[in-house]
């Protein structure tokens, strides 16, 4: 999600790079995110080739904005 934020929207490749995951695993990942409607995945062709891109909701932004809010006053509170 952080990478999502800072980038807007990034290719199933380039993240999987990026995060160092196997293809399996970051389908997984990206499975339960979609179902909570976190994130916007985009199927095409490109030269023949499937292209898969994946971008943050307005919801996916809001939600982990409103998480990263309250893990800060989390370690604020027992500092």
């Amino acid at each position: 999600m952080a990478l999502l934020i800072k980038n807007d929207d990034m290719s199933f490749k380039l993240l999987k790079k990026e995060l160092e995951l196997s293809d399996g695993n970051l389908s997984s990942h990206l499975s339960k995110l979609d179902e909570q409607k976190y994130i916007v995945i985009v199927k095409t062709k490109k030269d023949n080739r499937p292209h898969t891109n994946i971008s943050i909701s307005q919801k996916g932004k809001e939600d982990f904005k409103t998480y990263i809010s309250q893990l800060k006053q989390f370690i604020k509170d027992n500092e």
